[in-house]
């Protein structure tokens, strides 16, 4: 651990929305009274701190997936609205409201802005490819795509930038940003072109194993304590493990489906951790671009929580 991640920063951020700021203090007054604890009470404390945060973080993902299980097991047959419809208000109506109650920042929409663009753009290629499709009708899709897709890409974005503030992420040796982008371009442009041309992925993966490889990330669970730090792709590939067991969960609500659950579900391959690790890798080129990466030295910007 580097000197400056011992850094204590006293205030609360600036960037933080209202409920990231009132989550916030909780948790300093929280993790503060028990400053002098020891053993499981300090353990728990700490433990439950961090999985409020991380359950903040995944709001919009978790209430598009509720929002993917709740009309699976109760949208009424032969109801006037498609259920592909009624999951695109749905997602709008949560965007809408995300921003209306400033729950979400002006920046975090633009990343989620970028995530739908890109996000959608693969999926009209990879349903046109046959790699996957969706079911049921509905006027409010592109093609055979329903426009609530990109929503479930959003997710990922908005679960990124949280989490940049929630912990007060630093990096030590990140990699240079515009390497990182022709890296993530070239993992984009193979999702596509692996139907033409060979493979590519495990090329690929050696490249960023290699580029953040050493990179360390440094995260604050408690703004008055020393940051923990980990190997950054350490959480690069536990993002992608939960992302798939997103997946599975969508694909048991019927949202999609591969060619080899067409018979009847069945749980999606774990290898597919490639490509949502390699998505991930994606992911977090497009937060950095509106999120740069601090190094450890760099002090947040302090004062009233974000109002826009």
């Amino acid at each position: 651990m580097t000197d400056e991640s011992r850094e204590r920063p006293e205030h609360p951020r600036a960037d933080l929305t209202r409920v990231e700021a009132a989550l916030d203090a909780w948790a300093h007054r929280h993790l503060s009274a028990e400053s002098g604890a020891r053993g499981a009470r300090r353990a728990g404390v700490e433990f439950l701190v961090f999985i409020l945060k991380q359950a903040w973080a995944c709001v919009f993902g978790a209430l598009m997936l509720a929002a993917l299980v709740a009309t699976a097991l109760w949208y009424p047959d032969g109801a006037a609205l498609s259920r592909n419809d009624a999951l695109v208000l749905i997602a709008v109506a949560i965007q809408v409201l995300m921003v209306a109650l400033r729950l979400e920042s002006g920046r975090e929409l633009w990343v989620i802005v970028l995530f739908h663009l890109v996000g959608t753009v693969m999926e009209l290629f990879k349903t046109a490819a046959g790699s996957w499709e969706y079911g049921g009708a509905g006027v409010l899709a592109i093609g055979a795509v329903p426009l609530y897709t990109g929503f479930m890409y959003a997710a990922v974005g908005s679960y990124m930038v949280r989490v940049f503030k929630l912990f007060d992420l630093r990096f030590v040796r990140y990699p240079p940003l515009w390497l990182t982008a022709v890296i993530g371009a070239a993992i984009y442009a193979n999702f596509f072109t692996h139907h033409f041309l060979p493979d590519a992925r495990w090329v690929l993966l050696v490249a960023v194993v290699l580029v953040w490889g050493r990179c360390i990330m440094l995260f604050r669970n408690h703004r008055e304590r020393p940051a923990r730090s980990l190997p950054i792709l350490l959480p690069f590939l536990g993002v992608a493990f939960f992302i798939w067991i997103a997946e599975n969960i969508g694909t048991a609500a019927g949202a999609w489906i591969y060619p080899h659950q067409a018979g009847g579900w069945e749980m999606v391959s774990l290898s597919k951790m490639v490509s949502w690790f390699l998505l991930m890798i994606i992911s977090v080129v497009l937060v950095t671009l509106v999120y740069r990466p601090r190094p450890p030295g760099e002090p947040a910007p302090t004062g009233a929580a974000e109002q826009h």
